[in-house]
């Protein structure tokens, strides 16, 4: 980021917001103990067996009974990513996976710090090993106040896209659909600049966060999606195939671009982006990452449910030079509330 002046970022929202100071929600470390032990008969000779398994719950046991003692807005979950191969086998071999996150860069080390001997407690009561490698790692968001104020005003003078009587009705009967007692539809007013808050928010992380301390950055939340519904649930991907997803998208482009416009023409911006940067946000952290030269990217994390799904994804690519609409392609009349049998590569 050497020859860089300034990151504008976006995320999908609701609403169009963009916010400075400390970001809401937390930074994290993504990491993945990995046990060994020794393979034997469960029913045969377990005792010469060393439970690889046995260290993986153990693990996940101590870090449970830790949590009371924990800042209350701290966020950590984990998943077994291998258990052994048949119940009969001793387990030679186990992994856990884990989210660590905090509010502060610091809390992160400190409770990272936490779960290592946590680890290498289970692994000594198992008379196992225990290694680590990091997946990834983010942290906490802190975004630029006059780039901020400067694409706050863009976001005034663009505004929210017009939804039509058929975007508010698909909006409302997904609300309705999710369990929502007052379904309100898509946001016809601005929501505002986001402000540094009084007191910290615990939340989710984006590694963006990591990009916020080395150069002044910024992101845009573009109003693609539909409120009040589960994150990380099917059901906030349902407005992406719809006019909602591209009226949101383009007006999220036009505030980049008149964004990107101000930081190019505007020279004092940068410069005033920079002393913020320098003589505000950086005056008393040091940035240090959590992932470190022999941390090597886990591109495999997802091979086996790419391999699983690619071939299935490919049949419904959008194919722009032949249908006007996503939904044309898939045979979708919007907006359609009754089930229908989706097309895969129509003819």
């Amino acid at each position: 980021f050497d020859d860089v002046d300034a990151v504008i970022f976006t995320h999908v929202d609701n609403n169009m917001t963009v916010s400075w100071g400390d970001s809401r929600g937390t930074g994290l470390v993504s990491v993945e103990y990995l046990f060994d032990g020794v393979a034997a008969h469960g029913a045969g000779d377990p005792w010469k067996g060393r439970s690889a398994l046995d260290a993986v719950e153990l693990m996940n046991v101590g870090w449970n009974f830790r949590r009371e003692h924990l800042h209350p807005l701290q966020r950590s979950h984990y998943v077994i990513s291998s258990g052994g191969d048949q119940p009969n086998v001793v387990p030679s071999y186990a992994s856990v996976w884990y989210f660590i996150r905090e509010i502060t860069a610091e809390g992160i080390r400190e409770n990272f710090d936490t779960l290592q001997r946590v680890a290498e407690g289970a692994a000594m009561m198992t008379d196992t090993t225990v290694s680590r490698r990091i997946i990834g790692a983010a942290w906490p968001r802190h975004f630029n106040r006059p780039i901020a104020l400067a694409m706050d005003e863009n976001i005034k003078k663009i505004g929210l896209p017009t939804w039509s009587e058929d975007d508010q009705r698909f909006a409302k009967a997904l609300q309705t659909l999710m369990g929502a007692d007052r379904p309100i539809g898509l946001a016809t007013n601005l929501s505002g600049i986001g402000e540094p808050l009084p007191s910290p928010v615990s939340g989710g992380s984006d590694d963006i966060g990591d990009i916020s301390w080395n150069v002044p950055t910024v992101t845009l939340r573009y109003p693609a999606n539909v409120g009040r519904l589960q994150g990380h649930h099917w059901s906030s991907a349902m407005a992406m195939a719809t006019p909602i997803a591209h009226k949101g998208a383009v007006a999220g482009a036009k505030v980049v671009a008149t964004t990107m416009l101000d930081l190019i023409q505007n020279k004092s911006l940068i410069g005033d982006a920079l002393s913020y940067f320098d003589d505000v946000q950086t005056a008393d952290v040091k940035y240090v990452p959590f992932i470190g030269p022999d941390d090597a990217p886990a591109i495999e994390k997802n091979a086996e449910i790419m391999a699983l799904f690619k071939d299935r994804l490919e049949e419904l690519y959008y194919e722009p030079s032949r249908f006007d609409t996503y939904l044309d392609q898939l045979g979708i009349e919007y907006p359609q509330f009754e089930p229908t049998v989706i097309q895969r590569n129509p003819l």
